[in-house]
């Protein structure tokens, strides 16, 4: 399987689930009589990050990877105090983004060395780099995410978070 093939689909896919999840979150707080941007600042732990960054994290991995692989501009993260209506947006323009990369992109893009951003002259080989630490870092606050809302009450299943299933007759 190809590096697009294993990485952006199912990353587009998630970014999906996260607006069914921020659905859920609205419709909770609706139903609670509480203010749904309240859910924005919990956290698992006191030294854990908000729902707002980790949600802000699970935006900025397959924009980082699309760029990484495709030898374009790092784009930088954004981290301010954004509500869950200019973080719908961001995620709508998230799955634009990457969509809008393609598979011929990355041609060649297996014998790249990706330099990492946190530790200068430092790289991995992009297979590596996808695998053991973009996808990982993605999937990570992707969960921690769910978590927290599921953590605040929130009536979310396995089925929020994987998504629908492309399912074949036998």
């Amino acid at each position: 399987m190809s590096l697009y093939d294993s990485s952006f689909p199912q990353m587009t896919r998630m970014l999906g689930q996260v607006l069914v999840w921020l659905d859920k979150a609205e419709a909770y707080a609706q139903k609670k009589k509480f203010d749904p941007e309240v859910l924005l600042a919990a956290r698992l732990a006191p030294d854990q990050w908000n729902l707002r960054r980790q949600i802000q994290n699970v935006i900025a991995w397959p924009l980082r990877l699309g760029a990484l692989l495709t030898g374009a501009e790092l784009p930088q993260l954004e981290t301010g105090d954004e509500t869950i209506a200019e973080l719908r947006a961001r995620i709508g323009k998230a799955i634009e983004q990457v969509k809008a990369v393609k598979p011929e992109q990355l041609k060649g893009a297996e014998d790249r060395t990706i330099p990492l951003f946190f530790l200068p002259g430092k790289g991995m080989k992009a297979p590596e780099f996808v695998f053991g630490f973009a996808l990982p870092n993605f999937y990570f606050h992707a969960t921690t995410a769910y978590s927290i809302l599921r953590h605040n009450g929130l009536d979310v299943g396995k089925s929020d978070f994987i998504g629908s299933l492309d399912l074949r007759d036998l």
